[in-house]
């Protein structure tokens, strides 16, 4: 009995710590505020815009969530688009992700400035 409890908190603890590792965000992912309508339609910097099929969203927990149980909650995201200029690829930021600036909302300022991939960081140049 004793050493169940003591698997299910160290499981519990090895939890908690993956929870709070640093995410890796690729140079392509730009950062909006997105509000899922009905999906696919989504709103992305207050303008339409669609998820691509196969989109996947995760949340700040890094786990998948399915686009019907975000409806009507406006995220602080990073997102990548596919080819046809859909929203593929969806992370919900962290509070401590949020504040992480200076991060490019349109690719012409992700083609205009330097990102540091080990560091997670951009800069402007």
């Amino acid at each position: 009995m004793l050493r169940c409890a003591l698997g299910a908190l160290a499981g519990a603890l090895a939890f908690a710590a993956h929870a709070q590792l640093p995410r890796q965000f690729p140079a392509q992912a730009l950062r909006g505020d997105l509000t899922v309508l009905q999906p696919p339609d989504i709103k992305l910097n207050d303008t339409a815009a669609r998820l691509s099929p196969g989109a996947r969203i995760r949340g700040t927990d890094n786990m998948v969530q399915m686009s019907g149980s975000l409806i009507g909650q406006k995220l602080r995201v990073h997102y990548t688009l596919d080819p046809s200029g859909n929203v593929h690829d969806v992370w919900v930021l962290r509070p401590d992700e949020a504040r992480r600036e200076p991060w490019p909302k349109t690719p012409a300022e992700a083609q205009r400035w330097f990102f540091d991939w080990s560091a997670q960081a951009w800069t402007k140049r």
